[in-house]
Parts: C-alpha cells; sequence; structure tokens
C-alpha cells in the first residue's frame, strides 16, 4: 500500500466554520450507531443459554440440582452440567448471515446509496448487524477519524447495555422472553442517531448513487468505488488494485481473525462449562455475568482510542491465544478454584479482543490511501470468519467433554 504520500491525514476534518458541536455530533452518532448496531447480536449471546434450555422444554433457567448431565445420545453422565447442544449453536446462527453479506457486499455495496443501505440494515434484523457494521464503517471515511473512537466506543457499549440488561431484567425475575422484547425500542434510537446526530459533508451520497457522484466529480481517491462502470481495462485495473489491497489488509485481518477466534472459542465453547457448584450464582446465572463482565472489557478497551494506540495486533492474538489454552485446560482439569477468577480472566479477555477491533481499522484508515471505503468492508471480514471457525470448532469440544 502507498503510504508515502499524506499516510497521517485525517479525512474530511471539519472546518472552523463547523466548530466542536459537528464533531461531537458526529462522534456521538456513530457511538449510538455502534451500540444500536450491535446490540441484538450480544444480547442473543447472552441469551444462548436460556434459548438452548428453552428448546430443551425447560419453563425456567434454574440449573438441576446436580453437577452431572446426560448425555443425550449415549445415555451416560458427565461430570459438566452439560446442555444437549452447545451455546455454539446459537453463535453460529448469530453470524452465518452477518459472515456471508460480509464476504459478498463488498464488491457490490457501493452501489447502493448510503441511505438505502441503512433502511435494509434496519428492515432485515438477522443481517443488520453484518450490513451495518460494513455501510457504517465505511461511511466513517466521510469523517473525521476520530468517529471510529465513537463506533469502537458504541460497539462496546452495546456489548455492556445488552448483557448488563438481560442478566439484570433476568436475576429480577423478568423472563427470557419478555426481557427480549423490551429490547426492540432499540432501532428507534439507530434511526434518530442517523438522521437527527450525523452532520454529513455537503458531498456525501446519501441518496444518489455513487456513479452519479463520480459523474459529478465530488469523489476523492479515498473514496472512488472499487468498480465502476466504465471501460473494461479500467475494470480490470480497478480489480488488480483491489486484489492488492486485500493483500495488503491481511496483516490486520488475520491477526483480528485469530483474536476473535479464541475469545469466541472461550465464550461460546467453554465458559458454558466452567460451572461451580458452590459459588452463589445459579449456572445460567453464571454464564450470563461471564458474558457480562467480557463486554465490559470490551467496551473499556473499545473506548481507549483517544488514549492510546497499539500496532502491533499480532500480540494481541497471541495474548487471547493463551486464554483459550488457559481455560480449555481448565475445563478438563478443572484446576480453577472459583469462578471468581474467571470473572477476571473473562474480563481481560474482553480488553484483548476490543483492542484489536478498535486498533485494526485505526490503523487501516490511517496507512490506506486508495479505496479506502472499500478497505474499511473488507477488512471487517476478519472478526467474523474468527467467529464463525470458532463456533464450528466448538462444537467437537463440547461434544467430547460431555461424553466424559
Amino acid at each position: 500500500m502507498d503510504q508515502a504520500v499524506s499516510v497521517n491525514a485525517d479525512p474530511d476534518m471539519p472546518s472552523d466554520s463547523e466548530g466542536r458541536s459537528s464533531r461531537w455530533r458526529n462522534w456521538t452518532g456513530f457511538w449510538l450507531l455502534g451500540l444500536c448496531n450491535n446490540f441484538a447480536y450480544v444480547v442473543m449471546l447472552s441469551a444462548a443459554h436460556d434459548i438452548l434450555k428453552q428448546q430443551g422444554s425447560h419453563n425456567s433457567t434454574t440449573p438441576t440440582p446436580s453437577t452431572v448431565a446426560l448425555d443425550v445420545e449415549g445415555g451416560k453422565r458427565s461430570r459438566y452440567d452439560c446442555s444437549p447442544v452447545s451455546t455454539a449453536a446459537v453463535l453460529l446462527a448469530d453470524i452465518l448471515p452477518t459472515l456471508m453479506i460480509k464476504f459478498s457486499a463488498p464488491f457490490f455495496i457501493h452501489n447502493l446509496p448510503y441511505g438505502t443501505v441503512y433502511l435494509l440494515g434496519v428492515i432485515f434484523a438477522s443481517v443488520s448487524a453484518g450490513l451495518g457494521e460494513l455501510s457504517f464503517l465505511s461511511l466513517t471515511v466521510f469523517f473525521s477519524r476520530d468517529v471510529l473512537g465513537g463506533w469502537g466506543s458504541g460497539t462496546g457499549g452495546a456489548g455492556v447495555a445488552g448483557a448488563l440488561l438481560y442478566s439484570g431484567l433476568t436475576q429480577a425475575g423478568l423472563s427470557p422472553r419478555n426481557t427480549l422484547l423490551i429490547m426492540l425500542v432499540i432501532p428507534v434510537a439507530m434511526v434518530f442517531s442517523y438522521f437527527f446526530l450525523l452532520v454529513f459533508p455537503p458531498s456525501f451520497p446519501q441518496w444518489k448513487c455513487r456513479e452519479v457522484e463520480s459523474v459529478r466529480g465530488r469523489d476523492s481517491q479515498s473514496r472512488q468505488p472499487l468498480l465502476n462502470d466504465t471501460d473494461e481495462e479500467e475494470e480490470r485495473e480497478k480489480g488488480a488494485e483491489g486484489v492488492f489491497i486485500m493483500s495488503g489488509l491481511l496483516r490486520f485481518v488475520v491477526p483480528l481473525g485469530v483474536v476473535y477466534f479464541a475469545e469466541y472459542f472461550i465464550n461460546q465453547g467453554l465458559l458454558e462449562l466452567l460451572y461451580f457448584q458452590n459459588f452463589y450464582l445459579s449456572h445460567a446465572e453464571q454464564y450470563r455475568w461471564y458474558q457480562t463482565l467480557y463486554q465490559v472489557g470490551v467496551l473499556v478497551s473499545r473506548s481507549s482510542l483517544c488514549c492510546v494506540k497499539f500496532r502491533r495486533i499480532w500480540a494481541l492474538s497471541l495474548l487471547q491465544c493463551v486464554n483459550a489454552v488457559l481455560l480449555l485446560l481448565s475445563v478438563y482439569y478443572q484446576f480453577l478454584p472459583s469462578a471468581w477468577l474467571v470473572f477476571v480472566i473473562v474480563l481481560y479477555e474482553g480488553l484483548l479482543g476490543g483492542a484489536a477491533y478498535v486498533n485494526t481499522f485505526y490503523f487501516i484508515s490511517k496507512e490506506v490511501n486508495r479505496q479506502r471505503e472499500f478497505a474499511m468492508v473488507a477488512a471487517s471480514v476478519g472478526d467474523s470468519l474468527g467467529i464463525a471457525i470458532s463456533g464450528l470448532i466448538a462444537f467437537p469440544v463440547h461434544r467430547y467433554f460431555c461424553s466424559l
């Protein structure tokens, strides 16, 4: 990637006439967009244990008193309090539509105006997290780079708000079903933040196709769509440039994918097996609070961009893999003395994951000069791919432990 020219340039820094109020409105708008976009996804993962119990015809979230459970197929008793299906099933149902969108959309999403993409993202709930992340990440290139901090902090806030509200309301006695119904008000906040908070630059193609904007000469080099309706030779050049950009993004995408593979293997593959019988919280409650503390760590680290920036994403991926190995061994040998220690590890795990996410996209926006929109969209595949792979691996791991 060409980093020699204006590598540190901030795209579309607002003029003095726009003032600080516009920047704060944009930062707040992206914070709310991040929160609303990830809210349902996080709530589904926090509710995974309850969803599977409901599927198994259990009407309450209270676990059986015994520390052992029947292996459904073999009729054997396991030393783990296992549900018949791993919570990775909920993870895969949550992430696969997002992954399919992220793999395909970078090659056609530039042909849709942002307003249309946004409304589609609100309408189709299952796909909205992936479609929303694609459109909002690419949207950041039209604003000053500090809105990435708002987006990152908002997505972290979604984790805490979703997990904490779900854990708190269910523990207070509200049924999981009614708790999820209450949270249907979130799309209203997304509508407000997009249409009433953001201050768009005059050249922003909100309701017009990019081709029209390109003809009018409004597209800068960093925003120019990857594929235009031009002659075949130019399209081939654009395609080659896209491949070159993708190859340059691997140094960001691969470490980000490893981080998310390790942490979601922990969250949806191991944490449901780390049940401490003599703890004052039930199995379902322990699982919910594992998820909540993980999201607290994510919020803190995703909100840290204004204070500290960390370029070595590979180091974060290595540390996250150490966490995964440690907790995998702890599940097998059961050497951890209390859930309190797991709480600390899970909080630390969230700090690593959030830092990897927000720093990855910050440095992509900083170091990619051409096709910045495409780069932001394409790089977002990394975390979703890592999550999907972790969900697939979590199934045999769950089956193995529940057969012991």
